[in-house]
């Protein structure tokens, strides 16, 4: 009987300890982290024994890593990364420091040399932004204050690993025995390492801006699906393969690559084909995690591990919570953020091996460090558990009995209308339709949501409507409306980009959250759009002025004047709305042109009314608004 090869051999065993291991650990509760760790234990070097080359595995695996820095960066546009400056350089900064010196003072009261001390300390620093982004998207956490902080956190964290890097060889040729391993490092040398970093950032910038959208453009020609796909790969491979080529982390590299092509057209395209090598590389870098835990330390020294493991857990969660109780961070975020980046990370694996190759650590003190930090990787989705539990009886306050099951959209669905987003908005629609018998599919991905739904008997589905493959399900190809109705301005705007793209002959209708959400909707040729509290507070102007004395009928003429005055304006300001000084001077024109045109309205009213005899009667005949003290126009 012939062998089978060895990747046939490996990829079944992969395969089949994460298909037996993460549905179990999910029915318990765990989460699929925890079942991908326990997979990795069973059948690495200190479970079965049936894989041998850990760390071979481990650094193919880090390439899931570097695939979802580039799915997060496709997420997030170079306006918004500039906007998130201050939290990468502020927030990451002060992590990063306030972590390794706090833990850098303890290893050096405790009797460590400076030198090994300072560098346990800079590689303990670092959370793994494998299981923090995974957590956060599991959870819908992205878009939160405490998911955008974790994530500058973790961005910054990729960065100050050049350094750490870099610092290491330093640290080694101090150290006895090391002589002359600094020697490489002159100025000249270090110049030119510097050039080429900012050289190939420069490339990759300059090359996503003028080359990768033209390449994808041509690429997409051809209408062959898996050379698109092998082309998103390349383009992930090559500069991953650039930035290490220039000691830099892949990840980071992946990461720029994907802000650039975050408002490109093949946006949608890219995340659609690399979601599944993304998944399951992930998978497979927990796995390896779990391997490389080498229980062979902590049995000689279990109780140094579990000195080392709580206390490194517990000076970087102190420093942690402190800066999220000092930017304002509610306290209900605070104990998830703190335990995401409280636990070690991927990159410590490199920081202490390279540390123990250049000199400035010990062999033994490297393993007791990967030690720990595999072991927090593992702790740290468990605690996540138990903490939900904790949480749950605290700030949720559980029922009696247990809430609705969630149900999921499976089979295709056939109704005219499809409604994304049932919330206060949402809901209006939802109940109009019913009303008329008009039938509507609607979904939303808020579980909370769907228990208030399923308690007042309507039928919801969960699920996210940016998903192509769920708006198939939706019946998105055969139906004639979609009713964008989502709180979420960029989720609202990535929906109608997907139903745009995929299903031109939907007609959308689309709720703006404000005029800068309206223009955005409008350039994506959407025409059916209400801004959600325009109406609203037309008809509370319209109130107000009826208590200040002008009569029903007239307050609501006015107000309806002001309502097409505005709608108007609204369509002379938009060609301008990329241009805001222009912008600003249409509105002012508009407002002065309605000021004016009540004005005059007003004293033609009142000079129509008969002279019966003084200035008493005539201050009678005037409109209550001027009685009232309001500006001329003002409503």
């Amino acid at each position: 009987m012939a062998h089978a090869p060895t990747w046939l051999t490996y990829g079944f065993l992969y395969l089949g300890a994460a298909v037996l291991a993460v549905p179990i650990a999910r029915a318990l509760g765990l989460g699929a982290i925890i079942g991908y760790l326990a997979a990795g234990i069973a059948i690495g070097p200190w479970g079965l024994g049936l894989v041998s080359n850990v760390q071979d595995i481990l650094h193919f695996a880090e390439f899931g890593v570097v695939l979802m820095l580039f799915l997060v960066g496709l997420e997030l546009q170079p306006s918004r990364l500039w906007s998130l400056r201050r939290p990468i350089f502020g927030l990451g900064s002060a992590q990063v420091l306030g972590c390794a010196a706090l833990l850098w003072a303890a290893a050096w009261a405790c009797g460590l040399p400076w030198r090994i001390a300072l560098v346990g300390a800079l590689g303990l620093a670092l959370s793994s932004t494998a299981i923090a982004l995974q957590v956060l998207g599991e959870r819908n956490l992205m878009r939160t204050d405490s998911g955008q902080k974790a994530f500058s956190i973790l961005l910054f964290q990729d960065v100050a690993a050049i350094p750490i890097l870099a610092l290491l060889p330093l640290l080694g040729a101090g150290a006895e025995g090391a002589a002359g391993a600094a020697q490489p490092h002159t100025a000249s040398g270090l110049a030119l390492e510097a050039a080429k970093i900012v050289g190939v950032v420069g490339g990759i910038v300059l090359g996503g801006r003028l080359l990768l959208r033209p390449l994808l453009r041509w690429i997409a020609r051809s209408r062959t699906p898996e050379i698109f796909t092998a082309a998103a790969l390349l383009l992930v491979v090559a500069t991953a393969m650039l930035m290490l080529a220039v000691g830099l982390s892949m990840a980071l590299g992946a990461f720029l690559a994907g802000v650039l092509l975050a408002e490109s057209e093949y946006r949608r395209e890219l995340e659609t084909d690399l979601e599944p090598f993304k998944g399951l590389l992930l998978g497979l870098f927990f796995m390896a995690v779990g391997m490389t835990i080498d229980f062979g330390v902590l049995m000689r020294s279990p109780w140094t591990m579990l000195a080392l493991l709580f206390g490194f857990l517990a000076v970087k969660g102190a420093v942690i919570y402190a800066l999220a109780r000092a930017t304002g961070m509610a306290y209900q975020e605070r104990p998830v953020f703190t335990l995401l980046l409280a636990q070690g990370g991927e990159f410590a694996f490199v920081v202490f091996q390279t540390g123990a190759g250049a000199g400035a650590i010990p062999a033994e003190t490297a393993s007791l460090l990967i030690g720990a930090v595999a072991l927090s990787m593992l702790l740290s989705p468990l605690l996540l558990t138990a903490l939900d539990r904790v949480l749950l009886r605290r700030y949720a306050r559980l029922k009696d009995q247990a809430p609705p099951a969630v149900e999921e959209i499976s089979e295709p669905q056939e109704a005219p209308v499809i409604i994304a987003g049932f919330g206060r908005y949402g809901q209006i629609v939802a109940r109009m339709m019913l009303a008329q018998g008009v039938p509507a599919t609607v979904l939303d991905h808020s579980v909370e949501m769907l228990e208030v739904a399923h308690t007042f008997g309507y039928r919801v589905f969960y699920g996210d409507a940016t998903r192509l493959d769920l708006l198939r399900i939706a019946g998105a190809a055969q139906a004639r409306v979609l009713v964008v109705a989502v709180d979420d301005t960029e989720q609202s705007l990535k929906i109608v980009k997907t139903a745009r793209k995929h299903f031109p002959q939907l007609e959308i209708v689309a709720r703006a959250r404000d005029v800068t959400h309206w223009n955005a909707l409008r350039d994506l040729g959407v025409e059916r759009v209400e801004r959600e509290v325009f109406e609203s507070s037309l008809k509370s102007a319209r109130t107000v002025l009826e208590l200040v004395g002008l009569p029903a009928g007239e307050a609501e003429a006015l107000a309806n004047r002001f309502r097409r005055h505005n709608i108007a304006l609204a369509d002379r300001m938009y060609p301008h709305h990329k241009d805001r000084a222009k912008m600003i001077a249409v509105a002012k024109q508009g407002r002065q042109q309605l000021v004016e045109q009540m004005a005059k309205e007003r004293q033609e009213a009142a000079a129509s009314v008969p002279d019966t005899g003084g200035p008493q009667d005539a201050e009678a005949a005037a409109p209550p608004a001027q009685h009232a003290g309001l500006p001329p126009g003002g409503a």
